[in-house]
C-alpha cells in the first residue's frame, strides 16, 4: 500500500436515509478505536449517540451526534447525522465541515432513491464520499444490483473497492480488489487474511478489471497502461484511488454489516489513507486559511447550566481556552463524545472542539481573532406549521425566549406571531420536526405548550358600492359626544389594499376630525362583517356635522365605525381566501401521481418541466389554497419515499363562496 497517509485530525460525515444504519456504524467505528467498551444498540437505547431524550424516546437521531476519538494514533471527530429528511439542516450544516463523507444505505434497489437528494447536495458542494452498503448480512439485492441501483441516481461514477465472498446465501468476507487479498469476516473482531477462494476468481479479476478503468477515465497514465496491457502497481492503483477520491471524481463503495462490525475496520483503513487532511479540504472549498487562527461554528447547543456550546471547526492555527475570537472570550473548550464533553487544553487545525459561552457567536460564523462573518448555507425553507401556545398564562413571557434558543440550535426552525390570526406559529420541516421542538420546550425549560393547526388568515372584501350616513350622540351630563359623517364606499381592484379620501366642503367635518374619521374605519376593517379583515376597499367622507361643544376625534371615530358597520353588510360582502403559487420537486417517476394530490386539495397544476441539473426529477408548478397546505408535504412525502419537496409562496387573494364559504363564516361567527 501507498504510504502517503494523510496527517492531522480529520472530520467524516454519516449521512444517509433514515433506517440505514447510521448510528449503528457510529457504535461500531468507536467500539473498534476503544471509545466504546461495550457496544450499544438501537433496541436498548444505550448508544453514545442519539443520548437526548427525544432521540431515546424516539429510537432514532434528532440531531448530528458529534464523537471524536483516535484510530491508529491519529484523531478523527466522526459526524453521525440523522436519517430524516425533516431534520436534514443538520446534515447540511455538518457535511460542510466535514472532510469526507460516509453515505450509508442498505441493500434495497426500491430505496436507493432515497439517496438520491444526498449524492446530489455532497456533488453540489464537491465534498468527497465513499457509500458504505450496510446490513448486509440481512440483504435481499446483491452488492452488484444495489450498485447498479444507486448508480442511476449518482451523478459521479461509482467504483467496487471489494467483492463479496458467499457461503450459499450467506455473505462471510471480501475480496480487496486492489491489493487482490481475501478476508474472512469475525463477528465483533478483525477479519482474517484467508486464500482467495477458487468461487470468486474470475468474478474478482472482472471486478478488478471494472475498477481499473473507472479510474483510468481519469488519468491519462493509468490508462495507457492499461490498453498496453501492464499491470500497474497496487501503490499506484491506492495512489490513483486516492487522488481522484478527494477531488470528487469517483465514488468507492464499501459493503458490511455496522451491527457485528463486519467491514468496520477495511472502512476505517480507507478512511485513514483516502480521506482528505484539512489543508486539502479548505484548498478545493476555497476557504482561505492564511490569517491566522481561523474556526468555523457548524452547530450550537444550550446545555443546561453549562450555558451555551458553540461546536466548530478548526480550518487554520490553534485554539485555546480564554482565547478571544469575533471579540468573544472563550470559558471552555472541549471534544465531544456524545453527550459526554471531554476538556482540551488545545485544538489545532482539524479539530471540531467545543466552545464555551460565547453567547453572541450564531451558527455559521468564522471565528478569527480581528473578527469573522457569516458565509453560511441559507437555512432550509419552512414547509409545515403549528400554532402554540401555553398551557400555563404565567410562560407566555418566557416561550420566546426558549424558541429563540432552539432556533439558535436549529436554523430550519423559526415562528412568527401571525398579525392576521393572533397565533404564535411555530414553523419547520415537518410535523415530527416540530414535535420534537416542542418536546424539548418541556424537557429543558419546563414549558408545557399546547399545539393546534393554524388558523387561515382569509380576507373579506366587497363587490358592489353603497353609501352610509350615520351619527353616534351620547349626552351623559356635562359635555356629550356628537359625530355625524357621510360615507361612500366602493370596491377597488385584487391587491390595491384600502384608499380613504374625503370631499368634504364648508367645514362641516373640521379639519382636526377627518383623520379620527379614517381612524374608525380603519378600526372597523380588521372585523368586517363576515369575521374577517377587510381589504381592498375605498372609503371617502362625503359630508357630516359637528357641534361646536360636544364634538370630539373619539366621536368622530365612534360615527365613522357606526356608518361602516351599518353600510357594509349591503355592499356584498364576500369572503377571500390566500391562494399559494407551490413547485413540487419529485422524481418523474411519480409525476403522474401529482394530478390526484392536486385536485384533491382544489388546486390546479399549472405546468411541469425537468429540474435543472437533477437528472431524473421534475418541477412541477401549483396553485393551492393554503386552507389545503397544512399536511401537504406530509402526503407529498408518503407518495415519493420520502424525498419529495415543494418551495412555496403566497400569491393572490381569490373570492370563495358556497357550502365552503358557509362553514368557515360560521366557524368565525362562533368564535
Amino acid at each position: 500500500m501507498s504510504t502517503h497517509v494523510q496527517t492531522g485530525p480529520r472530520v467524516a460525515a454519516l449521512v444517509g436515509p433514515y433506517l440505514s444504519g447510521k448510528t449503528s456504524l457510529l457504535e461500531s467505528l468507536l467500539h473498534i478505536t476503544g471509545d466504546a467498551i461495550r457496544k450499544g444498540s438501537v433496541r436498548e437505547s444505550n448508544m453514545i449517540g442519539d443520548g437526548t431524550p427525544e432521540a431515546r424516546a424516539r429510537h432514532m437521531s434528532t440531531e448530528v451526534n458529534v464523537a471524536t476519538t483516535h484510530y491508529m494514533d491519529e484523531r478523527w471527530t466522526f459526524l453521525d447525522c440523522p436519517g430524516s429528511v425533516e431534520l436534514s439542516q443538520e446534515s447540511r450544516n455538518s457535511l460542510l465541515v466535514s472532510d469526507i463523507a460516509i453515505v450509508v444505505c442498505e441493500a434495497d434497489i426500491n430505496k436507493a432513491l432515497t439517496v438520491s437528494p444526498i449524492l446530489k447536495y455532497l456533488d453540489d458542494n464537491a465534498i468527497p464520499h465513499i457509500v458504505f452498503i450496510n446490513k448486509m448480512d440481512a440483504a435481499n439485492t446483491g452488492v452488484r444490483e444495489t450498485l447498479e441501483a444507486l448508480q442511476e441516481v449518482s451523478e459521479r461514477p461509482l467504483v467496487l473497492r471489494e467483492i463479496p465472498i458467499r457461503d450459499g446465501e450467506n455473505i462471510t468476507g471480501y475480496v480487496d480488489l486492489i491489493s487482490e487479498r481475501a478476508f474472512s469476516w469475525n463477528e465483533n473482531k478483525s477479519s482474517d487474511l484467508i486464500e482467495l477462494p477458487d468461487s470468486v476468481r474470475e468474478r474478482e479479476q472482472e471486478a478488478r478489471t471494472e475498477l481499473l478503468e473507472g479510474l483510468a477515465d481519469f488519468d491519462d497514465n493509468l490508462m495507457e497502461a492499461l490498453l498496453e496491457d501492464t499491470i500497474p502497481t497496487s501503490d499506484d492503483i491506492f495512489d490513483n484511488l486516492t487522488r481522484e477520491l478527494q477531488d470528487n471524481l469517483v465514488v468507492p463503495v464499501f459493503f458490511g454489516s455496522a451491527e457485528k462490525d463486519h467491514g468496520i475496520h477495511r472502512l476505517l483503513k480507507t478512511l485513514r489513507h483516502d480521506g482528505p487532511s484539512v489543508d486539502i479540504t479548505a484548498d478545493h472549498r476555497a476557504i482561505d486559511t492564511s490569517g491566522g487562527t481561523m474556526a468555523q461554528v457548524f452547530k450550537t447547543l444550550h446545555v443546561g447550566h453549562a450555558g451555551k456550546l458553540s461546536i466548530a471547526r478548526v480550518w487554520s492555527g490553534e485554539i485555546t481556552d480564554g482565547m478571544t475570537l469575533n471579540t468573544e472570550r472563550i470559558s471552555g473548550l472541549s471534544t465531544l463524545l456524545g453527550q459526554k464533553y471531554n476538556k482540551l487544553a488545545k485544538a489545532v487545525s482539524g479539530d471540531i472542539v467545543g466552545l464555551g459561552r460565547m453567547d453572541s457567536v450564531a451558527t455559521g460564523d468564522t471565528l478569527t481573532e480581528s473578527g469573522g462573518t457569516r458565509d453560511w448555507t441559507e437555512p432550509l425553507k419552512p414547509l409545515f406549521s403549528m400554532a402554540l401556545h401555553t398551557k400555563h398564562r404565567g410562560d407566555d413571557v418566557k416561550l420566546g425566549g426558549a424558541l429563540s434558543k432552539l432556533i439558535d440550535e436549529d436554523q430550519s426552525l423559526s415562528y412568527v406571531q401571525d398579525t392576521s390570526t393572533g397565533q404564535l406559529q411555530l414553523w419547520g420541516q415537518g410535523e415530527m420536526h416540530l414535535l420534537i421542538a416542542i418536546d424539548k420546550l418541556a424537557s429543558r425549560y419546563n414549558l408545557e405548550v399546547e399545539s393546534e393547526r393554524p388558523d387561515i388568515p382569509y380576507k373579506e372584501t366587497i363587490k358592489k358600492s353603497g353609501s352610509q350616513h350615520s351619527r353616534h350622540k351620547k349626552q351623559s351630563g356635562g359635555h356629550g359626544e356628537y359625530g355625524d359623517v357621510h360615507i361612500d364606499i366602493k370596491p377597488l381592484s385584487r391587491g390595491t389594499g384600502f384608499e380613504f379620501s374625503d370631499t368634504v366642503t364648508g367645514g362641516v367635518v373640521p379639519k382636526q376630525y377627518i383623520p379620527a374619521v379614517k381612524t374608525g374605519i380603519l378600526e372597523y376593517l380588521r372585523r368586517g362583517p363576515l369575521g374577517f379583515e377587510v381589504v381592498d376597499i375605498a372609503v371617502t367622507l362625503t359630508d357630516g356635522q359637528h357641534h361646536a361643544v360636544d364634538s370630539s376625534e373619539m366621536a368622530f371615530k365612534k360615527a365613522a365605525g357606526l356608518a361602516m358597520r351599518e353600510g357594509m353588510p349591503g355592499c356584498q360582502p364576500v369572503l377571500l381566501e390566500p391562494i399559494c403559487q407551490v413547485h413540487i420537486t419529485l422524481p418523474n417517476e411519480f409525476t403522474s401521481k401529482v394530478q390526484r394530490l392536486v385536485s384533491g386539495r382544489r388546486g390546479q397544476i399549472l405546468g411541469f418541466e425537468g429540474k435543472a441539473d437533477w437528472k431524473g426529477w421534475d418541477d412541477v408548478t401549483v396553485q393551492i389554497p393554503q386552507s389545503q397546505m397544512h399536511d401537504l408535504i406530509i402526503e407529498l412525502r408518503s407518495m415519493t419515499l420520502g424525498i419529495g419537496t415543494f418551495d412555496w409562496n403566497f400569491d393572490h387573494l381569490q373570492e370563495l363562496s358556497g357550502k365552503e364559504a358557509d362553514k368557515i363564516i360560521a366557524n368565525r361567527s362562533a368564535n
